[in-house]
Parts: C-alpha cells; sequence; structure tokens
C-alpha cells in the first residue's frame, strides 16, 4: 500500500488535497456540471487552525470543501460563478434582444460603470448582499451617483444575477432588496405647477419677445399631457382640424449613436387619438398656419410633414424644447422677485393629469388621454391630491345637492 499523503504536522491529506511548499492548502476537484476543475485554497486545513501571521482571515480548506459538497447537493455548479460581474451583465444583456436604443444606451451605460469599477471584476460567487450593498452606498456617497442613476444600475444589475441564481451558479441574488431601505432618495419630484404658476409661465412666453413663438407648444404640452417625444413627432396628417383630433401612434426621439429616429409609443396605450380643447384647436390651427415649409421636408423612418420645426427647417427634438423650457424659467426668474419652479415637458405632462383628476375625470377616461397601461400610475395622481382640493370638491357636491332640492320643489 502507499504511503497517505500528510500535510507538515502530519496529519492525512484527503483525496485533492495538497499541501504547497509555501505552506498554502489546495483542494480540487472536477465540476460534474461544467465538466471544468475547480481550485479553491486557504492557510488553514482546519477551522480551529492558527492562521499565519500577516495573513487575512479566511475559511478553512476543509470549510469551503463542504461548501462545494452542498452546492453541488443543491445542483450549483462549482465554476459557473468564477465569472466577474461584468462578464454576467453582458452575458445577461445578449439576451436583451430588439430593445429600444434610449434602453441600449442605459444599458451601455452600465457596462461602462462595470468597466471603470473595481466592483466589476469581482467574482459574483464572491459577492453577497453586504457587498453588493456595499458598492452602491459608495456610488452614491463616494461617487456622486444621484439615486435615479444608481436605480437603473441596480435594474440592470440585479435581473443579471437572478439569472446566475436560476442557472445554480450562486446560491442566492445578493441585489435582491429595495433601494429604499438604505440610500439616500435625491431624486428631484417633478410636481405639476399650480394652476396660478402655469398662467403666469404662459403669460410670459406670450409676452416675450424672443420665446413667443415656442408659446402654442408650449401651451398644446401643457392642455394635452404628450410625452415630449409624442408632441415632437406630430406631423400634418396627425392633426386633424376638421374633427379636432390628435392622432398620437408614434414618438421621435434622439440619441447621440443614432441620431433622430421614429419608434412605437412608449406604451401600447400610449397609440391613441386625442380630442381638442376649443383653446388646443386655436392652438393647433395657428401652429399649422404659421409652419413655414422648409426647403426639403427631411424625412426620419418614412415620417415627413413634422408640425413643429426650428428656425433650419428641421424637426425640434425633445433636448430642444427641454432648453426652451429652461431658458424662460430661468429668464423669468432674473426678472422678477416671486420665483418660478423647474418646469419641463413632463412637468406640462404632470400639471395636465392632475388638473385633470381635479376637475373630476375619470380615472378610466385620464388612463386612456394620458396613454397609460396600467391604471395604478394613473391612479397615484388622485392620492397627490391635497385638502384644498377635497374641500373643493365637498363644495361641489354639496351645490348639486342643493340645486336637485330646489328642482324638486
Amino acid at each position: 500500500m502507499s504511503e497517505k499523503r500528510r500535510d507538515n504536522k502530519n496529519r492525512i491529506l484527503r483525496i485533492g488535497e495538497q499541501q504547497r511548499a509555501d505552506g498554502r492548502y489546495l483542494f480540487s476537484t472536477i465540476d460534474p456540471i461544467t465538466k471544468k476543475r475547480k481550485f479553491v485554497y486557504s492557510w488553514k486545513l482546519e477551522r480551529h487552525d492558527k492562521m499565519p501571521e500577516g495573513k487575512k482571515a479566511d475559511l478553512s480548506l476543509r470549510e469551503k470543501e463542504k461548501l462545494l459538497e452542498r452546492d453541488l447537493a443543491n445542483g450549483i455548479s462549482l465554476s459557473g460563478g468564477d465569472m466577474t460581474v461584468l462578464e454576467l451583465v453582458e452575458k445577461y444583456l445578449e439576451q436583451k434582444r430588439n430593445v429600444r436604443p434610449t434602453t441600449a444606451a442605459g444599458y451601455k451605460t452600465v457596462v461602462n460603470v462595470l468597466k471603470r469599477d473595481s466592483f466589476g471584476s469581482q467574482k459574483i460567487n464572491h459577492i453577497n448582499t453586504i457587498d453588493a450593498k456595499a458598492w452602491l452606498i459608495k456610488l452614491q456617497s463616494k461617487d456622486g451617483k444621484s439615486y435615479s442613476s444608481i436605480h437603473t444600475i441596480r435594474g440592470v444589475v440585479r435581473p443579471a444575477f437572478q439569472m446566475a441564481y436560476e442557472a445554480d451558479l450562486i446560491r442566492k441574488n445578493p441585489f435582491d432588496f429595495e433601494l429604499h431601505n438604505f440610500l439616500i432618495d435625491d431624486s428631484v419630484k417633478r410636481d405639476a405647477v399650480t394652476s396660478k404658476q402655469e398662467k403666469e409661465f404662459l403669460r410670459f412666453v406670450q409676452q416675450d419677445e424672443y420665446f413667443s413663438e415656442c408659446y402654442d407648444g408650449m401651451f398644446i404640452l401643457f392642455r394635452t399631457g404628450l410625452r415630449i417625444g409624442e408632441f415632437c413627432g406630430l406631423t400634418l396628417k396627425d392633426i386633424d382640424l376638421e374633427k379636432r383630433t390628435i392622432n398620437v401612434n408614434h414618438q421621435l426621439q434622439y440619441v447621440g449613436s443614432r441620431g433622430k429616429y421614429i419608434e412605437k409609443t412608449k406604451t401600447e396605450a400610449g397609440t391613441r387619438v386625442l380630442p381638442m380643447s376649443d383653446e388646443v384647436y386655436a392652438a393647433f390651427k395657428r401652429v399649422v398656419q404659421n409652419r413655414k415649409k422648409p426647403k426639403v421636408e427631411e424625412m426620419i423612418d418614412g415620417y415627413t410633414g413634422f408640425l413643429f420645426l426650428d428656425k433650419r427647417g428641421k424637426p425640434m427634438m425633445p433636448y430642444q424644447w427641454e432648453k426652451r423650457f429652461q431658458h424662460v424659467v430661468e429668464k423669468y426668474n432674473r426678472i422678477y422677485r416671486v420665483q418660478l419652479p423647474k418646469i419641463t415637458p413632463h412637468v406640462c405632462r404632470h400639471t395636465f393629469c392632475t388638473n385633470a383628476a381635479k376637475r373630476g375625470i375619470s380615472v378610466e377616461t385620464l388612463k386612456y388621454l394620458m396613454g397609460h397601461t396600467d391604471i395604478s400610475v394613473t391612479s397615484n395622481v388622485y392620492t397627490h391630491l391635497k385638502l384644498e382640493d377635497a374641500q373643493r370638491e365637498m363644495e361641489r357636491l354639496e351645490r348639486i345637492e342643493k340645486e336637485m332640492k330646489k328642482c324638486a320643489k
């Protein structure tokens, strides 16, 4: 019989165990799932062994062997978890086909973050929930990333780790937690502006020598609730002045790597036909009448005749409207003591939705007008109504009741 192998303390080593010349222990085995050889190392053979001076605390070799045995018993791959966080995310994103260009750009941003950050080079089977939270906290506290940016990053990393968990590469998803429990939500809440602020903003735009040309467009955004991409995508064919309707079935967007492009509405419910109020009808009529036909109508993905053009005769893009709103507010606040809050095209949309809810429009009707797929998104507006809104509604109902009593007499 061959003599059993022993370590430098004369302890018998098991099959697969070795002690190297520097004293470090090694265990190797074949992963039955991937057929690859798996190696684990430790400076200790048993849990009670003393760690050599200057070495970082770690599990003993045989403790690590037990973890491998548990993984095998649970059908978890021993070597699949050796891929890095970056490799896992890239593998996950390979499966995301036919996404919108804006979504693809967001994915690229997350990949770039992981390429620059040391967290991206860590092995996925070494990441636990404490590590995951510590990384996200670092992104906010040290790297200065906003809550919304971190929410986006976690929105890619979490499903990637879930994929690894479902493939039996890791024991649990370390990103399966809620951000708001430990991160500061510094998101700027885009509240609706008051009726007075809306009127003051539009009055200023209408009377300003430079911004007056934007008045009808900004008025339409406030009074229709259109998404800015839907608004920019409107063509002459989408506006029916005879029937007084707005046909919404596409968006005009811009991404740096691709340029201008047409895409579907944000949701299936976003494809809709909207009625025009008298004031909105008058605004659209002026836009159509004042539109200067360019020498060459630009065509984007088969669409042409865009309603809102810049001074070069090119279709105006969402970012151009964002800038115009910003410049209006900045100029107003330089002139007047009572300041306007930040107003954007999305604030216009939220203001329209809030005002419609205050006027008593049913949640189902409002859901249609806003192009929401989930009624809970629409219903959320009703939860933001304040005491004075409830008081006005009670007064309205009391007036109706009094009128009904008069009629009964």
